[in-house]
């Protein structure tokens, strides 16, 4: 990929200059192509090997993953939580290393605990893409957003993404903050106050005093889950008072620009954060997000393995 340096590791949004970002969906627009074919499969990645270690449950990021490296003609081993030594009482450092000396290429992470997969790269050799951790970032799914708002928008900059919902606990949210402006959008948050960070500011987010002024003339709609997983106590009195105070609905719907496309990282809990109709309308491209997903992720295995060629 010319026009960025190459890098071993992908971290997070935050590591990634505006000229990588571009890069990256560059090439996943030619990846994109490679899935429209009857035969989809190229020799990129062949000889090589990507582990993927999924500590919490996933559906979307873990399948796109694996069929990334697979198209991509790499060897591919999947290991969860249940499956490892760490049930045993082993760290995840000496997990890694055990992994490691096996010699795979790339390791594919996703950990609950913020921060593992940056652990697991100053103790290990290959690169590491991190697929989500705690509720610090999730490089790859911002990427597949800002590739979708690509496709539909035929532009980033100056367009305007309203991300309703739990701010706080998403590291979707984190990440496709840092990812949209960096390339020149405006993003603005809403959601109960208990679903804010206090620096969310920092990141360059703008925040609503409401979902209706979040909505107010953008470009893009974006709903999150409550993340139910990782909070301590309940935040919201009930998720009916969720849903009728920030659940996106049709008639907030109107509040956005006629041609706005309606998002959501998955997985959707319907009448919550999001009525089935939106869910369902001709606006909504949350499927296409899930395509691309495959063709970023693709970009990002052969990313790495040429930045890790190159030391």
């Amino acid at each position: 990929m010319e026009g960025a340096e190459e890098m071993k590791h992908i971290l997070g949004m935050t590591h990634l200059a505006k000229e990588e970002i571009e890069s990256l969906l560059d090439s996943a627009s030619s990846f994109k192509e490679i899935l429209l074919r009857p035969i989809k499969k190229v020799p990129t990645l062949r000889g090589r090997t990507v582990v993927h270690l999924f500590f919490e449950p996933s559906t979307r990021t873990k399948l796109s993953f694996e069929l990334a490296a697979k198209r991509l003609s790499a060897d591919t081993v999947s290991i969860s939580s249940s499956m490892s030594s760490l049930v045993k009482g082993e760290t995840l450092v000496d997990t890694a290393r055990n992994v490691e000396a096996m010699k795979p290429d790339v390791v594919v992470m996703r950990h609950g605990h913020s921060g593992a997969c940056h652990l697991l790269a100053r103790h290990i050799g290959c690169s590491v893409i991190n697929a989500g951790d705690g509720i610090n970032e999730h490089p790859s799914q911002a990427l597949l957003d800002m590739f979708t708002v690509l496709e539909h928008k035929g532009r980033i900059e100056g367009l305007k993404i309203a991300i309703v919902g739990d701010i706080a606990h998403s590291r979707v949210a984190h990440s496709d903050i840092i990812g949209f402006t960096r390339l020149g959008a405006t993003v603005t948050v809403a959601g109960p106050g208990t679903f804010f960070p206090c620096c969310i500011e920092e990141l360059g987010a703008l925040r609503a005093t409401s979902v209706e002024e979040a909505l107010e003339g953008a470009d893009v709609v974006m709903a999150l889950r409550i993340q139910r997983e990782r909070q301590g106590r309940a935040l919201v009195p009930s998720f009916r008072e969720y849903a009728a105070a920030y659940g996106i609905n049709m008639e907030r719907l109107r509040l956005a620009k006629p041609d706005a496309i309606v998002m959501h990282p998955g997985p959707i809990n319907r009448g919550v954060e999001m009525s089935p109709d939106v869910a369902d309308c001709g606006r909504s491209v949350i499927l296409d997000q899930v395509t691309n997903g495959v063709a970023v992720r693709m970009a990002l295995l052969a990313h790495v393995l040429a930045g890790a060629d190159k030391e």
